[in-house]
C-alpha cells in the first residue's frame, strides 16, 4: 500500500471513530480524554480538592477532564489544583495553570514549586509518548526514558498516598518499566480502556501508594 493510500485509510478510520465523533460533539480537543475518564471512573483517580500535575499535557484533553470534573457548579473556580507542565504551547483551560517548559529543569520546576507552596501531588498524569523512529531499538529506549523521568517526579512529589497514571507500550522494555513500578508503588494495575484501539501497543501502568524508600 502506497503512503498516500495508507493516510487516506487511516483518516477515514480516525474520522469515522466512535471515541473522535464523541469528543468533537463534548468539546475535547482528543479522543485520549476518554481514555483517561474511563480509567478515573474505574479506579476513582480525580476527587475533589485534590492536587494534580498532568505531564506532557498538551493538546490538553487530560487536562480539560480533569477541569471539568472538578469545577465548582455555577463558577470558573475548581475544587482542586490542576497543573499543566509541556514543551509545547497549549490553548488555555479552564482553571487549569500551564507552564510551558522542560520539567527536568530547575526555572519550570521552581513555578511549578511555587504554586504548590509546599504541598504534595495527589495524582501525576502521563500521556507523553516519544516521537517514534520505526527503529525498535530506539523507540523502546525512548519509552523507557519517558517513563523513567515521570517515576522520578512522581517519587519526588506525590503525596505517600498518590497516584501515578502513564502511558505505556508492550516491547522490550515493557517489563522493566513495570519492575520500576511495583518497586515505588504498592499497588500497580495494567488499563487498557476501550478507547484506547486494539491494534494499538499502548496499555496504562497505574501505581498507587508510594512504598516507604529503603
Amino acid at each position: 500500500m502506497s503512503k498516500n493510500k495508507f493516510n487516506k485509510s487511516w483518516m477515514k478510520k480516525h474520522l469515522e471513530d466512535p471515541f473522535v465523533k464523541l469528543a468533537q460533539k463534548e468539546g475535547y480537543r482528543a479522543r485520549a480524554a476518554y481514555k483517561l475518564k474511563e480509567i478515573d471512573e474505574d479506579a476513582n483517580l480525580v476527587r475533589p480538592g485534590q492536587v494534580i500535575v498532568d505531564l506532557g499535557c498538551a493538546p490538553g484533553s487530560w487536562s480539560q477532564y480533569v477541569g471539568r470534573k472538578l469545577k465548582v457548579p455555577g463558577s470558573d473556580q475548581l475544587n482542586g489544583t490542576v497543573i499543566g507542565l509541556d514543551l509545547l504551547p497549549m490553548e488555555p483551560v479552564p482553571g487549569v495553570h500551564f507552564f510551558q517548559g522542560d520539567f527536568r529543569e530547575d526555572d519550570t520546576l521552581a513555578k511549578l514549586e511555587s504554586l504548590l507552596q509546599g504541598r504534595g501531588v495527589d495524582l501525576v498524569l502521563s500521556d507523553m509518548a516519544p516521537n517514534l523512529t520505526g527503529v525498535a531499538v530506539t523507540d523502546a529506549a525512548r519509552v523507557e526514558y519517558l517513563m523513567e523521568l515521570a517515576l522520578d517526579f512522581a517519587r519526588k512529589h506525590l503525596k505517600p498516598s498518590g497516584s501515578l497514571l502513564v502511558k505505556c507500550f508492550y516491547g522490550s522494555t515493557y517489563n522493566g518499566i513495570l519492575a520500576g513500578f511495583r518497586e515505588t508503588f504498592q499497588s500497580v494495575t495494567v488499563k487498557k480502556p476501550k478507547a484506547s484501539r486494539d491494534y494499538s501497543a499502548e496499555v496504562f501502568l497505574l501505581g498507587q501508594r508510594l512504598r516507604d524508600p529503603a
